[in-house]
């Protein structure tokens, strides 16, 4: 039951990931995420067979420390952006910030209200937290295609920002391949230490121990 919890919370999460980056982009003057029919938690318009059911799939019911998954991502113009310095940065950032959010309500919800929950709820309540919040620090990574290096390259002036770009371009001209490359790597690699990090994170926030 907890492994089914967890799986549809990723897949939540994911979808709410993708639809901040949407408002964010609507906020800042481009109605293409709205035109799209992207600005909506139903799952249909958002969900990748793969990044979004078999990704999630093997990492959850394999008992993985790993907890990741992508839906489609949400189309929008910077060109549209009204703030043209730092509105790919604020669209960018916002699908990180909403897990991260959402991992310190509930967080919060489990620190101050663990004592008046139901078993099902405090649950609940403790999943949420840890999957949004490793869903969030992961994002943070500055590795193409996920948010991170986004932020990174558009906070940037220009003529650092361009080799960023091209990395950028020859990364996403590899398709999924190019993430999966990076998560397989990553999980021989930095996922002990990363793992470790979101534990500390999540005791900090709810005073239990993952």
């Amino acid at each position: 039951m907890a492994t089914i919890l967890s799986f549809i919370v990723l897949i939540i999460s994911i979808i709410a990931h993708e639809v901040a980056h949407g408002y964010a982009a609507d906020a800042e003057g481009d109605p293409t995420p709205r035109l799209a029919g992207r600005l909506t938690m139903n799952p249909l318009p958002h969900i990748d067979l793969m990044g979004s059911f078999v990704i999630p799939a093997l990492l959850v019911f394999s008992g993985s420390s790993m907890l990741f998954g992508w839906a489609k991502p949400v189309p929008y113009n910077p060109y549209n952006l009204r703030n043209k310095r730092w509105g790919e940065t604020f669209v960018a950032a916002a699908g990180a910030a909403t897990n991260l959010l959402l991992a310190l309500i509930f967080g919060l919800i489990v620190r101050f209200g663990a004592a008046s929950l139901s078993p099902a709820a405090l649950s609940l309540a403790v999943t949420i937290t840890f999957v949004n919040l490793f869903l969030g620090v992961f994002n943070l990574i500055p590795f193409p295609p996920l948010d991170g290096f986004t932020v990174l390259r558009s906070a940037l002036p220009w003529h650092l920002a361009s080799g960023l770009n091209r990395f950028e371009q020859k990364m996403r001209g590899a398709g999924v391949l190019s993430l999966i490359f990076f998560l397989i790597i990553f999980s021989y690699l930095f996922v002990g230490p990363f793992f470790d990090l979101v534990v500390w994170l999540f005791s900090l926030i709810t005073g239990m121990s993952a």
